[in-house]
């Protein structure tokens, strides 16, 4: 309710008789409602309820103007005015018994100097169970069956985005795995050629101070300057091959093939000749080959398994399942675990990236932001067709901490930007949407952290704009 104001006439059942929401009733019955209810009075620009906040009163008009109004787009929709004596708006907490949290899906705004009913929600039911049973089973049942479909479809859209991002999820592991299955095949191959090098390299009967100035040779060779390119490495294998079948090496190709890579030459190739021998040249190149091949594979290896973990660890950072529901959190941390879980969206999207290295930490529901970021990401690349360029900024901006998505799509009209965080409204193919992101998205920030959420569009794309207070909901 607003705040007290100091004169409350009183109504009598005369007057209630002239109201058409309750002309119907018995003097008995209205008489039963003017002895739970209060008249309010209202002045011009008093917000007589509050969208989102729990709608404990039916209000019923007696005199006077209310417009009801919602916040849609980050703009002020008027939805109607209330003008006719027996309006009336709110009341929801009366079928809402099981959630016990419905909310006013307005807000009341005075136009002008004027009078309303406030009825309990809880009185109201009593009175509607008393005068008219069935009619109460009619409504409650009605108001949960609405309630019901929206619960159902919100499970949907999350069940259906759950498998999206698994799906996205398993693609993205399934390389780096199959490249760290490919490499712990090929180094037991290798593992195997070492060992059988190391016995043909024994049997020649090289020194102990020769096996050791071999293998110092081998520590010398550090892979091709700056990567090397592929013509480079076809040049310096043609070398390694020619040098190797003028000795008459009778594999001279295919272990210049296993050198090459590893940045071997032929000068190389010449010292070792110098160290061990003609007699124990093969063998020691064999061996050496061999675990400049295992070192190669275990650095694949490596980055494979790396990225597994990086991914793993995304997965973690986006569901914050270790973690308290509230808690201090790096938006930045966030927004980038969402970019890794959304990767298999992005491949032909460009990504730039604009996040402030100094935002504070603040009290946040990580996971339930993170839904956010993963909304506002997934229509914008949804409003590109799959190209274009994405841009993420975050910044601070006074008290504020701001997050920016935008996209280079064709942009939003008047009509779908008024309608935008509307339940069950959405722009896309049937069964590719079902309208509730962006109204989640809306409840996460606003009423769930006490920000705000506002999009800027044009024909060359749209931003989405979330702030969030530094100080917390």
């Amino acid at each position: 309710m607003t705040d007290a104001h100091p004169a409350r006439p009183a109504v009598d059942s005369e007057q209630l008789a002239e109201v058409f929401l309750t002309a119907s009733l018995t003097d008995e019955q209205r008489a039963d409602l003017i002895a739970v209810s209060e008249v309010v009075p209202f002045a011009a620009g008093d917000d007589v309820f509050v969208e989102g906040q729990p709608a404990d009163y039916l209000w019923i008009l007696l005199d006077g103007q209310i417009e009801l109004s919602r916040q849609s787009g980050g703009q002020k929709v008027v939805l109607t005015t209330m003008a006719n004596p027996g309006q009336w708006a709110g009341g929801l907490r009366a079928w809402d018994t099981e959630a016990g949290s419905a909310g006013y899906r307005g807000t009341g705004h005075a136009l002008t100097d004027g009078h309303c009913l406030a009825v309990p929600s809880e009185e109201l039911r009593r009175l509607v169970e008393r005068w008219f049973p069935f009619g109460v089973h009619m409504i409650v049942g009605i108001y949960q069956t609405v309630r019901g479909i929206e619960a159902v479809v919100r499970q949907r859209e999350s069940l259906v985005a759950l498998g999206t991002l698994a799906a996205g999820l398993a693609h993205e592991i399934n390389n780096p795995a199959a490249a760290a299955l490919r490499a712990a095949e090929a180094l037991r191959t290798s593992c195997d050629d070492m060992l059988t090098s190391l016995t043909a390299l024994a049997r020649t009967a090289i020194a102990a101070d020769q096996y050791i100035a071999l293998d110092a040779l081998r520590g010398e060779v550090v892979g091709p300057a700056g990567g090397g390119g592929a013509l480079e490495q076809a040049d310096r294998e043609e070398a390694v091959g020619q040098w190797l079948a003028d000795r008459g090496v009778a594999d001279a190709w295919p272990l210049a093939s296993m050198l090459a890579p590893a940045g071997v030459d032929a000068a190389w190739c010449a010292r070792v000749e110098d160290t061990v021998g003609r007699e124990a040249l093969v063998p020691a190149l064999q061996w050496a080959a061999s675990i400049l091949g295992a070192n190669a594979l275990l650095s694949e290896l490596t980055d494979a398994t790396t990225r597994v973990s990086h991914l793993v660890a995304s997965v973690k950072t986006y569901s914050q399942m270790d973690r308290a529901s509230m808690q201090r959190a790096d938006l930045n941390e966030g927004i980038e675990s969402t970019l890794v879980m959304l990767a298999h969206k992005l491949r032909d999207v460009r990504v730039e990236r604009d996040l402030a290295d100094d935002l504070p930490s603040i009290e946040v529901n990580a996971s339930e932001l993170n839904q956010v970021w993963t909304n506002l990401i997934d229509n914008a690349v949804d409003a590109m067709d799959g190209k274009g360029t994405l841009r993420v900024v975050s910044r601070l901006d006074g008290d504020a901490l701001v997050v920016e998505v935008s996209d280079t799509g064709g942009g939003m009209d008047e009509a779908t930007l008024a309608r935008a965080f509307e339940p069950f409204f959405t722009t896309k193919d049937v069964g590719k949407g079902t309208g509730l992101g962006l109204d989640i998205s809306r409840r996460i920030v606003v009423e769930r952290h006490g920000g705000e959420i506002t999009f800027d569009t044009s024909s060359s794309g749209t931003t989405a704009r979330v702030r969030l207070p530094v100080t917390g909901a």
